[in-house]
């Protein structure tokens, strides 16, 4: 979702990459969760982080998603990077009914939205500060 977002606000200033400790298929939830958000991710490729390790792609920033239960989880991405830990719950960890799962998935969602736009703002707030 981060990426997505990412992407919607910025592709002009990022080249965006997204991937998984384990990846596994697309929750269809988060698709459908998106969607409503006017962003289609349904036909994203789910990437292991291997596949970006193995590239040494060099990163102005790496932003981690884990929960807190699963940080130490989190990868280390060589190089000089500005690292970001920004903590959300896995939407696929989430329990009860798909109601239940769906709205869980919006707070998360928006969460991420909101954290996505914080992170932009304060890119333009500090390069204004450079001038």
């Amino acid at each position: 979702m981060a990426e997505a977002y990412l992407k919607e606000m910025a592709s002009e200033s990022f080249d965006t990459y997204s991937a998984g400790i384990e990846p596994g298929s697309l929750n269809q939830i988060v698709v459908d969760v998106m969607k409503t958000d006017g962003i289609d991710i349904s036909a994203n490729k789910v990437n292991s982080v291997n596949e970006f390790l193995d590239q040494k792609i060099k990163f102005d920033y790496v932003v981690t998603v884990c929960d807190e239960t699963s940080a130490e989880k989190c990868p280390y991405f060589p190089g000089n990077g500005k690292r970001l830990h920004w903590g959300f719950e896995d939407p696929s960890s989430i329990n009860g009914s798909i109601e239940d799962r769906i709205n869980q998935t919006i707070q998360i969602r928006d969460q991420i939205k909101r954290r996505v736009k914080e992170f932009l703002l304060n890119i333009v707030i500090s390069k204004d500060n450079d001038m």
